[in-house]
């Protein structure tokens, strides 16, 4: 594999494309983008079919898939609590899973790839909005590190193999993503499908008081999936560079404004409290999306509607998702 000049350009809906993490929050979103989209040749296997931590196995699958693309979304992730008390998995196991893929992408000469990595690679006190050229100028948020380190060192990764062997390979650092099939477990999630289950059991149980963790100050963009998708196949059509592409909504909202109308779409009628002895993490995240915005690219699914859409998925599946 030797280096070529590329212009991006479409992808051939007829290609085998295959998206790593397919039944996670991103990757079904891509999936689902996907066939919207034409593409007739998509691969992927559930963690029950196939460990990515299994550099053997992993190797084996995409030498029979010979996928031609590839959407690097397969991860471990959670919120604060999970990767403040398990740092050791979450550092291990993502480094695991993205070192096999790309390294058997380079195995079998994948075209095009795109890592998805996570705004949390910027640095705890960085400028606000978050420009792509933050990355390594500052201390991470500590309850997060070990997973943040992981996800730079994919972007390094993808970076270090455009060098040696010319790939047109990109990645993406998105915003904090919401939507269907993310992990609503108490011990796995993160802030806002915590916030749906809460509020949605208080419903439920009548309670008058939900409790929320911090002091619902920090500010955070939200993202719906099914727009982090249309952007993802949007950068590997329309760009190609060294740089992560941050890929947000550009506007952000208090922890205690996203409380307020997951109260008013799940119909929550009682009293928010804070437990301010609960950590709050960065005071604010909201990303720079220039280079985005320069591509052709912008979000399109406010806010309000997201969360309706989400809530009313949750409420359907409630009774089978994960913990």
């Amino acid at each position: 594999m030797g280096s070529t000049a590329f212009t991006p350009g479409p992808l051939d809906r007829d290609s085998t494309f295959y998206v790593a993490g397919h039944r996670g929050l991103v990757g079904s979103a891509v999936w689902r983008h996907l066939e919207t989209q034409g593409f007739t040749h998509l691969r992927g296997a559930a963690s029950t079919e196939l460990d990515l931590k299994d550099r053997d196995a992993t190797f084996a699958y995409m030498r029979s898939a010979q996928p031609r693309y590839v959407m690097l979304a397969a991860a471990k992730v959670g919120g604060i609590l999970a990767n403040n008390t398990y740092p050791v998995d979450f550092l291990s196991d993502n480094i695991r899973i993205q070192t096999n893929v790309i390294d058997a992408a380079l195995d079998v000469g994948v075209e095009r790839l795109l890592f998805l990595g996570s705004s949390c690679i910027y640095p705890k006190l960085a400028a606000q909005p978050i420009r792509e050229d933050s990355l390594l100028t500052g201390h991470l948020e500590p309850t997060n590190d070990a997973y943040a380190i992981a996800k730079i060192a994919g972007i390094l990764h993808v970076q270090a193999a455009r060098r040696q062997y010319g790939v047109p390979w990109i990645s993406a650092m998105p915003t904090n993503l919401y939507g269907p099939n993310d992990n609503f477990s108490p011990q796995g999630s993160h802030v806002l499908p915590a916030l749906i289950r809460r509020y949605d059991e208080a419903v439920r149980a009548g309670a008058s008081t939900v409790t929320n963790w911090g002091t619902g100050s920090p500010r955070r963009e939200f993202m719906h999936a099914d727009d982090m998708a249309a952007a993802c196949l949007h950068l590997l059509e329309h760009y190609d560079g060294p740089t992560q592409v941050n890929v947000g909504t550009g506007t952000d909202v208090t922890i205690k404004e996203i409380a307020h109308t997951i109260a008013e779409v799940t119909g929550f009628n009682g009293t928010t409290a804070w437990d301010t002895s609960k950590p709050d993490g960065t005071p604010q995240k909201l990303l720079d999306i220039s280079t985005l915005r320069d591509s052709g690219w912008e979000a399109g699914i406010g806010l309000t509607e997201g969360m309706e859409r989400t809530v009313a998925w949750y409420r359907k599946h409630r009774d089978s998702l994960r913990g």
